[in-house]
């Protein structure tokens, strides 16, 4: 069994990002040889997480929306008033998905669905380059 770990660098320019890493992921898991195992990404922090989906503008969009509506920036959160930070639906989006996914690797293969991606959602500010945890278990 053999554990490999990597780093993806991810730039975010806005309030709510979303990255397409599902290419980065295979590559690197080409990088290390996984042939039978799981690959795990993590964010060191509390206002970004993962997720699969149909990335295309749309979907992109409809979550955009749909996070807008279970945690509005504008609301008034405890958070912002103890730190003044003004990212209390940041943190609260985040903890809804959570700071990571596990994806099984089958043959040398990531086992994702056709219309399925592995995407990094950014919900906080300001502009930053966030270094996300890829770590890799298994046979090569």
């Amino acid at each position: 069994m053999k554990v490999s770990t990597r780093r993806i660098p991810v730039e975010s320019t806005e309030e709510f990002n979303v990255h397409d890493l599902t290419s980065e992921v295979e590559r690197l898991r080409g990088e290390v040889g996984l042939k039978e195992g799981i690959v795990t990404l993590f964010c060191p922090g509390s206002t970004g997480g993962f997720t699969t989906v149909e990335f295309e503008p749309g979907l992109v969009e409809d979550l955009e929306d749909l996070f807008e509506r279970i945690a509005p920036r504008d609301r008034d959160y405890a958070h912002n008033q103890r730190w003044g930070d003004g990212n209390g639906h940041s943190h609260c989006r985040a903890s809804l998905i959570g700071p990571s996914l596990t994806v099984p690797v089958e043959k040398g293969v990531l086992q994702l669905g056709t219309w399925q991606q592995i995407v990094f959602l950014d919900f906080d500010r300001p502009a930053r380059t966030r270094s996300l945890v890829c770590q890799f278990l298994g046979l090569t």
